[in-house]
C-alpha cells in the first residue's frame, strides 16, 4: 500500500492568490490591520497559524479565540462570494489524477491542507474535484503544518505505516515533509526541486515518483 497526500491551494486549485487575498481582508475586516503577505516569513504556513503569530506580534493574544473565530467566519464570507462570481479552476489534470489514485486499491489517498477546512472543501467543489469521502485534516485540526499532515495520515491509513508521497507547491510543503520524512513532489514553479510536474496532466510521471506503476 502507498499514502499519498495532496496540498490544495496551488496544487490541486489556482487559487494561491485569491485565497490570500481574501485573507487578508478578512484579517483587516475584523481588526482594522493589515497582515504581512509575505507567508514564508511566518512559522507556521496555516491560516490558524499565520493570525496566531500576527497576533502575537500585535499584543491581541488573550483574544485569540474570539478573534480566530470572528476573522474564519469573515473570511468564509469573502471566498464564498468570490467563488460565486469566478470559480476556481482547477491545477491541469487535478481531477483526472484523484479519480485514478482513488480507483486504485494500492493507494490510500488524503487532503493536509493549511487553509481552513470550510473553505478548502468549498473551493474543491467550485472546481469540480470530488473529495467525498477522502480524509482530509486542515488549520481547523492545528497551527502546524506538519501536525496537519501527520493527522491527515493517520485518518486514511489509521495508523499504519506506509511509504507517503505529498503533492505541494510551497517551500513550506517541502520543508514539512523533510521533517517528516516523507517524499515530496514539487507542483508548479514557485521553488526549485527536482521531483517536479508544471501541473497534473502527466498520470504516468506521478505514479513514477509515487514509486508504483500506473495501472
Amino acid at each position: 500500500m502507498y499514502q499519498v497526500m495532496f496540498d490544495i491551494d496551488g496544487t490541486l486549485l489556482e487559487s494561491y492568490t485569491f485565497d490570500g487575498q481574501c485573507y487578508q481582508e478578512a484579517v483587516f475586516a475584523v481588526l482594522g490591520q493589515h497582515i504581512e503577505s509575505d507567508w514564508s516569513s511566518y512559522q507556521h504556513v496555516t491560516d490558524s497559524g499565520i493570525l496566531d503569530q500576527h497576533l502575537s506580534r500585535a499584543g491581541l493574544w488573550a483574544q485569540r479565540d474570539e478573534i480566530q473565530r470572528q476573522v474564519k467566519s469573515v473570511f468564509i464570507c469573502k471566498v464564498a462570494t468570490w467563488l460565486q462570481r469566478k470559480p476556481v479552476k482547477q491545477i491541469a489534470g487535478a481531477a483526472a489524477l484523484i479519480a485514478n489514485l482513488r480507483a486504485n486499491p494500492q493507494v490510500l489517498l488524503c487532503i493536509a491542507t493549511g487553509g481552513w477546512a470550510e473553505t478548502a472543501l468549498m473551493k474543491l467543489d467550485s472546481a469540480g474535484i470530488d473529495a467525498t469521502d477522502i480524509p482530509l485534516a486542515s488549520a481547523n485540526d492545528h497551527y502546524a503544518r506538519t501536525e496537519i499532515m501527520k493527522l491527515a495520515l493517520q485518518k486514511c491509513a489509521a495508523g499504519a505505516a506506509y511509504p507517503c508521497t505529498y503533492f505541494g507547491d510551497g517551500p513550506w510543503d517541502r520543508q514539512a515533509c523533510e521533517a517528516l520524512d516523507i517524499n515530496f513532489v514539487l507542483v508548479g514553479n514557485k521553488i526549485e526541486y527536482p521531483q517536479n510536474m508544471p501541473n497534473l496532466l502527466n498520470i504516468p510521471r506521478a505514479y513514477q515518483f509515487i514509486g508504483i506503476q500506473n495501472r
